[in-house]
Order: C-alpha cells, then structure tokens, then sequence
C-alpha cells in the first residue's frame, strides 16, 4: 500500500477509534457516577446548566475517557502508520487536545479538572501510545 494512503488512514483510524472510546467511556462514567438530578447527559445546554452542581466523582469519567481515548487512537494509528508513528501519534494527541480546549472554553468546568485535564490526558497519552505500540 502507498505509506501517504496508508499514513491518512492510520489518522482516521486513530481518529475514531479514540472517539468512540471516549463516547464508551462517557457513557460508563454516566451509567457508574449518576448525572445530577434532572440533567440530561446528552443534551449540551442541560450539561452546562448542571455542571456547576458536579462534584469530583464527576470528573473521573471525562477524564478517563479523554485520556484512554486519546491513548487508544494515538496507540492505533501508530500501529498502522506507514512511517513517522511518534509524528502521528502525536498528531492524534494535538486533535484531541484542540477538542479539550473547546470543551474547556465552553464549559464552566473547575480549573483544577482544566489544568488537569489539558496537560496529562491529550499530548502524555499520545505518547503513551506510541510507546505502548512500539514495544
């Protein structure tokens, strides 16, 4: 297979695969840490109107699901990467990350949980991924 094709369809792997394990991730954070009362988990508005009612449980399930999302699709796409697998796993992690930064600037969401979230679930588990895959 040519490496550039191959090299695009490492990206789009990593890409869903990392999505959907992030939405699998979300969705068991909500089924084992029940929203607040009244919320809607799927709706966005019902999500920033109840978030300043979150407590820290809350947060372990977005930020599981950022960080092993992140990490499985930067480990996939290393695996499948014709060449440069550090490069596209970091690539991975720079996509997901942007996706953080949205969220953060949407969401009135703690700082500690931002701080946290920005600095070790995207760029540290990317790489994580490459390491894991390259072992």
């Amino acid at each position: 297979m040519n490496p550039i094709l191959k090299n695009i369809l490492a990206l789009i792997a990593g890409i869903v695969i990392g999505s959907l394990v992030n939405i699998g991730l979300i969705m068991l954070g909500h089924a084992l840490v029940p929203p607040p009362e009244g919320m809607n988990p799927m709706d966005l508005e019902s999500l920033k109107e109840f978030m300043p009612m979150f407590e820290t449980k809350h947060f372990i399930g977005p930020f599981l699901a950022h960080g092993l999302g992140t990490l499985a699709g930067a480990f996939a796409t290393a695996k499948i990467a014709a060449n440069h697998q550090l490069k596209f796993a970091l690539a991975i992690g720079v996509w997901f990350l942007y996706g953080g930064i949205s969220m953060v600037l949407d969401f009135p969401s703690p700082m500690w949980f931002n701080v946290l979230d920005l600095s070790m679930a995207y760029l540290p588990m990317a790489w994580m991924g490459w390491q894991i895959s390259s072992s």
